[in-house]
């Protein structure tokens, strides 16, 4: 992410909370000079998964559903 000195000034706090949870490097230019603001950690991939809510119903009832009928080993 490439941003100016100014608009780091307006808005450092989220910038550089984006940068944390992204663990990407910010890029500031000032006075034609780039400077880098890097996170020491970068999260993993699995710490940055955002949580989906796609599954709607019962959970229980999938554990005890019978999937004979969509195997294709037993298909013939």
């Amino acid at each position: 992410m490439k941003v100016s000195a100014t608009t780091l000034r307006q808005n450092i706090y989220g910038i550089l909370d984006e940068a944390l949870s992204t663990g990407q490097a910010i890029e500031v230019e000032r006075k034609g000079r780039i400077l880098r603001i890097v996170p020491e950690e970068v999260p993993s991939k699995l710490a940055r998964l955002k949580k989906h809510n796609w599954l709607v119903g019962d959970l229980e009832s999938i554990v005890h559903m019978d999937w004979s009928a969509e195997w294709s080993e037993l298909k013939k």
